[in-house]
C-alpha cells in the first residue's frame, strides 16, 4: 500500500508525531491519576466497611441486636467473600446489589456462618467515573491545544523550507537572480537556525554560480568578437590565393572557423536571455520542406498532418536545419523529417544519441565516438527552441537511430 502524497510532508509527519506523543503522555498521566485516586477511594471505603464489621462483630458476640446494614449470611453476599469468611478470615469486596455498587465486608460467625455488612459505594463509584471523564476531556483539550501550537510552529518552518525549495527550482530552471533572502540571515544578532543556514548556503551558491556563468558568457562573447576581425582578413586573403588544392584546404578551414565563430556569437546571445521573437503565421509542412532543400541533403519529408503556427520563422528554420545537419553528420541515412501537427520529428538510422546527451542534454564542445564537430549545433537548437517556447527532446528508436522531437507551443 502506498501512502497518500500529503503523508510524506514534514507537516503531516510532525502532526502525527505530536499527536502520538500527546496521546501517550495523556494516557500515562490519566492511568496514574486514575489508579492513585481509585486506590485511595477504595481504601477509604474498605476501612469504613471493616470498621462497621468490627462494630457488628462486637455486638454479635455480646448478644446485642445487629446494627443496620449487617446480617448473618445475607442473600447478596458474594460467594467468594462468603467462602473466605467461613474459613475464618475477614475480607472486603465490591459488587452490585440491586444495580447499585456496594462494598461488602465479611468475617466468621458461629456454626459455619458469615457475618457481613454492606456499605453503599455509589458515591465513590460516581467520583471515579467523574474523574475518568474529566481526565478524558482534559486530555482531548490538551492534545488539541498542543496540536494547534505545534502546527503553527511547524508551519512556520515548513513555509520557509518551501520558499527555499522554490528558489532552488527557479535557479535550476535558469533564473540565476533568484535568492531566498531569509530575514534571519540579514540580522546576525538573531539566532541562526538550520533553515537559515540552508538559505544562506543556497544564496551563496547561486551568487557563485551566477558569477561563474557570467564570466563564461563574457569570455565566449569576447573570444567570438575578437576572432571576427582577423577571420575577415584571413578570408579576404584566402580569396586572393591562386587556384589549387592547398588553396581549397585553406578556404575550407577558414570557412569552418567563420562558422564556429558565428556559432559562438549566437550561443553568447542566447546565454544573455535577451532574444526577442518576430512571430508570423507559417505552414509547418512547407517550412520543413524549405529547410531540407536549403540543407542540400537527401532528407525525406513526411507531412502526416500539416498545421499553421505562430512562430519566428528564422529561429525555427535554424532549429530544424541544425537537427537535419546533425542527423547527416553523426548518423546514417535514411534521414526522415516528419511533421505531425505541432510536432516535428527528425530521425536517422545511425548509432543513436549517447547516454549523456539524453540524460543531461547537449553540451557544447563535447562529442563522443570519434565524431567530428564541436557540439554546438544541438546546443544552439536547444537554445533557439527555448526562445520559441518549444520543447526539444532527444531519444533513440527501438530499432536503432537517433530521434529528436520538437514540440511547438
Amino acid at each position: 500500500m502506498r501512502l497518500p502524497r500529503w503523508a510524506g510532508t514534514l507537516a503531516a509527519k510532525s502532526a502525527a508525531f505530536i499527536t502520538v506523543m500527546c496521546c501517550a503522555l495523556a494516557a500515562l498521566l490519566g492511568v496514574l491519576v486514575h489508579v492513585s485516586v481509585t486506590d485511595q477511594t477504595v481504601a477509604q471505603a474498605r476501612d469504613q466497611a471493616l470498621s462497621r464489621l468490627a462494630d457488628a462483630t462486637t455486638a454479635y458476640e455480646a448478644g446485642d441486636a445487629l446494627l443496620p446494614g449487617s446480617a448473618i449470611d445475607p442473600a447478596g453476599l458474594p460467594p467468594r467473600l462468603r467462602v473466605l469468611a467461613v474459613a475464618g478470615e475477614r475480607g472486603t469486596m465490591v459488587s452490585a446489589e440491586d444495580g447499585r455498587p456496594t462494598m461488602w465486608a465479611a468475617g466468621p460467625a458461629d456454626h459455619g456462618r458469615a457475618l457481613a455488612v454492606a456499605v453503599d459505594y455509589s458515591q465513590q463509584a460516581r467520583t471515579i467515573v467523574g474523574l475518568d471523564r474529566s481526565i478524558l476531556w482534559s486530555s482531548v483539550l490538551a492534545i488539541g491545544a498542543t496540536l494547534l501550537v505545534g502546527a503553527f510552529a511547524v508551519t512556520r518552518v515548513t513555509r520557509r523550507l518551501q520558499g527555499t525549495a522554490q528558489v532552488a527550482r527557479r535557479i535550476s530552471a535558469g533564473d540565476l537572480d533568484a535568492r531566498v533572502h531569509d530575514p534571519r540571515t540579514k540580522d546576525p544578532t538573531r539566532p541562526q537556525d538550520e533553515v537559515a543556514a540552508v538559505a544562506a548556503a543556497l544564496d551563496r551558491m547561486a551568487a557563485s554560480l551566477q558569477s561563474k556563468l557570467l564570466s563564461e558568457q563574457r569570455f565566449t562573447a569576447d573570444v567570438a568578437h575578437e576572432l571576427r576581425t582577423p577571420l575577415t582578413g584571413l578570408h579576404a586573403a584566402a580569396e586572393l590565393l591562386p587556384p589549387g588544392r592547398p588553396t581549397e584546404l585553406v578556404r575550407d578551414r577558414v570557412a569552418a572557423l567563420r562558422t564556429l565563430t558565428e556559432d559562438l556569437l549566437e550561443i553568447s546571445r542566447l546565454d544573455t536571455g535577451r532574444e526577442r521573437l518576430e512571430t508570423d503565421a507559417e505552414a509547418l509542412g512547407a517550412l520543413a520542406e524549405r529547410v531540407v532543400r536549403a540543407s542540400g541533403t537527401s532528407t525525406e519529408v513526411k507531412v502526416v498532418r500539416d498545421v499553421w503556427v505562430e512562430t519566428d520563422r528564422r529561429r525555427l528554420e535554424r532549429v530544424l536545419g541544425n537537427l537535419v545537419a546533425n542527423a547527416h553528420r553523426h548518423g546514417r541515412a535514411p534521414v526522415v523529417l516528419t511533421v505531425e501537427g505541432k510536432e516535428v520529428t527528425v530521425r536517422d538510422h545511425g548509432g543513436g544519441f549517447p547516454e549523456y546527451l539524453m540524460a543531461h542534454g547537449p553540451q557544447r564542445f563535447r562529442t563522443e565516438g570519434g565524431t567530428k564537430g564541436h557540439g554546438l549545433g544541438l546546443t544552439i537548437a536547444v537554445g533557439q527552441a527555448e526562445v520559441l517556447g518549444a520543447r526539444l527532446s532527444f531519444g533513440n528508436a527501438l530499432d536503432g537511430g537517433a530521434v529528436a522531437v520538437l514540440t511547438l507551443p
